[in-house]
């Protein structure tokens, strides 16, 4: 859906977007398709003043996995330590763009856009609370904290975007301080630089893809596993030759694809 220079939230609030949010698609992360290594100026953000806040998105922000190369893939984001039913919460004012489920992937996650640019991502919520198109201020709570989708227990995975281009959160945030670094942020080519790393792997990466374990743990069934992966759990009992009556050994591990 094509949209103005403004978006009317409510009846009575109004935020400035830039040329690229005009794009206002609630079901893709990245719906503009722009290569953040081609930005040719510096970009000046102001990521929070008197009138818009920041908050951190949990009570606590011990990190469980940084933003890099993980296994055969690229972890876009920051992985942040919770308890199951930890409130999640809006890192800055803005507005719901896409709260979906994907099973494979972030579980249940939310997309904020913001009104100082960037784009936040919630994954592996136990439920959203907030909804699409809802206007949220920063620290308003937006899910509860879990561990659906591919995940291998219980935590926040929280990435930060520029124009779909994912950035590192640790350029903006000290975790261990609890703090955000800056009000202001630069935007630049080289925040991306790393895509060229993403793509030297990208051969590797598609063949180690065909192979996905899974190690069981305590409470764990078939079909939570099979749910968790979005994957069914004929294909599991298939590829491990099992059935579904198998009682399941905590530590074993399952073949998923």
């Amino acid at each position: 859906m094509e949209m103005s220079e403004e978006i009317q939230v409510d009846d009575s609030v109004w935020i400035k977007i830039a040329a690229y949010y005009a794009i206002w698609d609630t079901r893709n992360i990245n719906p503009y398709r722009k290569d953040g290594r081609q930005i040719k100026d510096t970009i000046a953000l102001k990521l929070y003043d008197e009138r818009h806040a920041y908050k951190m998105p949990l009570v606590k922000t011990p990190i469980t996995s940084d933003f890099g190369f993980r296994g055969y893939r690229w972890h876009y984001g920051t992985d942040l330590d919770l308890d199951t039913g930890d409130s999640v919460k809006a890192a800055f004012d803005g507005v719901i763009r896409i709260s979906k489920w994907d099973g494979g992937g972030y579980g249940n996650y939310l997309v904020v856009r913001h009104v100082n640019g960037l784009e936040t991502l919630y994954g592996h919520l136990s439920r959203p609370v907030a909804k699409v198109g809802q206007y949220v201020k920063a620290g308003e709570l937006i899910g509860w904290g879990g561990s659906t989708g591919r995940s291998s227990g219980p935590h926040l995975h929280y990435e930060v975007r520029y124009e779909g281009n994912p950035i590192d959160p640790e350029e903006l945030y000290n975790f261990p301080g609890y703090l955000l670094k800056d009000e202001n942020f630069t935007i630049t080519s080289a925040l991306f630089s790393y895509y060229n790393r993403t793509g030297k792997k990208s051969s590797s990466a598609s063949r180690a893809r065909r192979t996905v374990y899974h190690k069981v743990r305590s409470g764990e069934v078939l079909g939570s596993i099979a749910r968790k992966y979005g994957v069914s759990v004929s294909q599991i009992t298939r590829l491990n030759r099992i059935t579904t009556r198998t009682t399941l050994r905590v530590g074993r591990s399952l073949r998923i694809k």
